[in-house]
């Protein structure tokens, strides 16, 4: 298959609103791979490389060489080529990347420069997530989708499942079950504003667990008798690295065990650290369980809630359990939440007791409500997009007031921009263009825009000292002025 059936593949995905068209267009090219292709295809048509690092960064590819005039890559060429880059090591290994990348990046046309420079970054989307990749490879192997996404649960691995579906059908899928020792597709929660919209989702009166949400590494811990493993969220073995969970693990009585929950630095306090000194910790995070999939020989995947609470608590000693309340008063809801923050963490995931784990899916089981930071920042400069978005000013540095009357920098984000604001944007950033690089255009500090954020942590790439995590745009607010900005003052406050 050339790799310039899935660019336009990716550019239908991409132009539809349509989720029917999405699934049946993603369906159709699944359904025309061979089967050694169908696992890259699968990785490439949700926005992945099969290799998880291949020491190519954004920098290698602002300046490409000129692009083929016909499509001729196939798949496979493309797939080898990443994997010959993984593995370049050592002394002369960046002179030799740079010019395999010259290679690759040379025997494609224009749009698949930009598709494969997407998948290098993280940037390609073309809405091929799981919500209709699944769906299409049961349309595409004339599959049940509910037989997709439990094999895609207990598998970790969405291309997995779709080689499977490929080669047996629903028999094959069936074979895929829960594993102690492979990792699943963690649970995820829906996001409510408020704890009132939150329980209304579960309808009145129905009793649901209060949880507190740690803001920690997501930790998912399998034992097969001494053998102990602990994996992220993203399914990488973190086992290494956090040794006092693994020490937790073994005390437990129990000889096989999967076990869901977050590891988290505390303070002498028992206060929450910030989350990038959890993320460094390593050696010190104390773990915080709040879910069991399997005990012994039990699987309990599709136990209720409730029955696999009641057992996890049973297991697991007190001072490791996440905060819990049980009730059914939106009321009491709001104080544990108030409780929950007082004490440092961010926020509630609310749940279903008649609940069973669906792995990977962020259903309406579980809601998270968090409160929303946000400020006001002024738009220092703005780089050129890539992919999609090539061709518009997209990611916008943000700052705040200092008291000289100066900004500084606090990140960059190009989250939540519509390719309506990404048009509009484009336009006024160039008529307050000051100067620029290769890809950064800076403008005048005029521009206000409203930023909502998860939270801060310290930094040393930043003058300020500080970085806003995970920041999306709300809106850009005309109606003020540079001055009206929030200072940096303001924002270290908010840092506690």
């Amino acid at each position: 298959m050339l790799l310039n059936e899935v660019v336009q593949t990716s550019a239908r995905v991409a132009a539809t609103g349509s989720r029917t068209a999405k699934v049946a267009a993603l369906a159709e090219t699944l359904a025309h791979a061979d089967g050694a292709e169908l696992e890259i295809l699968a990785h490439y048509l949700s926005g992945s490389l099969r290799q998880r690092r291949t020491g190519v960064g954004w920098r290698s590819l602002v300046t490409r060489p000129e692009p083929a005039a016909e499509p001729q890559l196939t798949l496979t060429d493309v797939d080898a080529a990443f994997a010959e880059l993984s593995l370049l090591a050592g002394t002369g290994s960046q002179g030799a990347r740079q010019g395999l990348l010259a290679e690759l990046m040379g025997s494609a046309t224009l749009s698949e420069q930009e598709f494969l420079a997407g998948l290098v970054t993280g940037e390609t989307r073309q809405g091929a997530l799981e919500g209709v990749l699944l769906p299409a490879i049961a349309q595409a192997f004339a599959v049940g989708v509910d037989a997709v996404r439990r094999a895609a649960m207990f598998a970790g691995s969405i291309p997995v499942v779709a080689v499977a579906a490929a080669a047996g059908g629903e028999p094959a899928l069936a074979e895929i079950t829960l594993q102690v020792g492979r990792p699943v597709l963690p649970m995820l929660a829906s996001s409510a504003p408020d704890i009132a919209s939150a329980f209304e989702r579960f309808g009145g009166g129905a009793r649901v667990a209060v949880e507190a949400k740690l803001d920690g590494i997501r930790i998912q811990v399998h034992r097969e008798d001494d053998q102990i493993s602990v994996y992220s969220r993203s399914l990488d073995d973190i086992t290494a690295r956090l040794p006092a969970v693994v020490a937790a693990t073994a005390a437990l009585p129990a000889r096989r065990l999967v076990l869901d929950g977050e590891a988290l630095a505390l303070r002498p306090d028992g206060r929450p650290m910030l989350f990038q000194d959890t993320a460094s910790a390593g050696f010190g995070l104390t773990p915080f369980f709040f879910d069991l999939l399997h005990v012994d020989d039990l699987d309990l995947v599709d136990e209720p809630t409730s029955v696999r609470y009641a057992r996890l608590a049973r297991l697991v000693p007190p001072a490791l359990l996440v905060d819990r309340l049980v009730t059914a008063d939106a009321e009491q809801g709001s104080e544990f939440l108030q409780k929950v923050l007082a004490s440092g963490h961010e926020g509630v995931v609310i749940k279903a007791l008649d609940a069973g784990y669906a792995a990977g899916r962020r259903g309406a089981s579980w809601v998270k409500v968090k409160p929303v930071h946000t400020l006001d920042l002024v738009v220092l400069a703005v780089e050129w997009g890539s992919g999609r978005r090539r061709g518009w000013l997209s990611n916008i540095h943000l700052g705040a007031r200092t008291d000289d009357g100066g900004f500084v920098m606090l990140g960059k984000t190009f989250k939540g921009l519509t390719d309506q604001m990404l048009a509009w944007q484009t336009e006024r950033f160039l008529e307050l263009e000051t100067h620029r690089e290769p890809h950064v255009v800076f403008v005048r500090p005029e521009l206000v825009v409203e930023i909502a954020f998860d939270g801060l942590q310290r930094s040393t790439r930043y003058p300020g000292g500080v970085a806003l995590r995970f920041a999306r745009v709300l809106r850009y607010r005309e109606d003020k002025s540079a001055a009206d900005a929030d200072t940096l003052a303001t924002v270290r406050s908010l840092a506690g």
